[in-house]
């Protein structure tokens, strides 16, 4: 029987030997070795956004950011804007406003920048977030019954200023909701701040009858997607797995 020691010494030395080490460019430097389970060198992961729920995901994940840095950008849409481009858009202006200020902070500097932004459509029209009770109620009439998609892009910001970008859609089909429901549900005040004025993973999961796609990228952030884009850039995603792996040592 293999021990759990074993498998993660096996682990870790492929880890460190493989991924976490990334492949220097023609006359780079050579790269920081990571070592075993310590990583000096590590870089650094800036989330630019406030939202509990995406740092809840990537730490399910098994990644932790080592800064919050909140972007404040006007996300009004513009005229004429179509859901998807209109989350490119946003999810871009994040990044690179957090990238600015990263830049200007010693700590920070060389970071990777990780933004993201998601809104709920049905066709071209976009349910933005809201506080008003309101505007909630016709979010949810019109959502009632009926399909929508979940729109969320992701960009990433390298230390070296590249950009990976990438959008990730999932659609939701809610069952018809009484006027009780939706009553009961604007009572609850989990809508506040939800794009759609609705939150899958509370509540609101009781709503949904099929769902197309990423559940993660309906809460507001697409991991398997996210996870393969970090490790296609070199950043040592598995380093953090091991880091807070507890092995018996008896």
């Amino acid at each position: 029987m293999i021990s759990p020691k074993a498998v993660l010494l096996t682990a870790s030395s492929k880890v460190f030997s493989r991924s976490a080490k990334p492949k220097p460019k023609r006359g780079a430097k050579s790269p920081v070795r990571w070592g075993k389970r310590v990583a000096p060198g590590r870089p650094k992961l800036v989330l630019a956004s406030a939202s509990p729920r995406r740092l809840a995901l990537l730490q399910q994940a098994g990644i932790e950011p080592d800064y919050l840095r909140p972007a404040s950008i006007d996300e009004t849409p513009k005229k004429g804007e179509v859901p998807r481009t209109l989350v490119r858009r946003l999810a871009r202006a994040k990044a690179e406003a957090a990238f600015g200020l990263a830049n200007k902070d010693e700590k920070l500097r060389g970071s990777f920048i990780l933004a993201a932004d998601t809104t709920v459509a049905v066709g071209r029209r976009v349910i933005a977030k809201t506080d008003r009770l309101e505007e909630a109620a016709a979010a949810l009439q019109l959502l009632s019954g009926r399909s929508h998609r979940v729109y969320t892009a992701v960009c990433l910001v390298l230390p070296s200023g590249e950009l990976r970008q990438f959008v990730v859609e999932t659609r939701v089909r809610m069952k018809r909701l009484s006027n009780d429901e939706i009553e009961s549900y604007l009572a609850s005040g989990e809508w506040r701040g939800k794009a759609g004025a609705y939150a899958i993973q509370g509540i609101a999961g009781a709503f949904v009858r099929k769902i197309v796609g990423s559940y993660t990228n309906v809460v507001g952030l697409p991991l398997t997607e996210v996870v393969n884009m970090l490790q296609g850039v070199g950043f040592p995603v598995y380093f953090y797995w091991l880091n807070s792996a507890e092995v018996d040592e008896t």
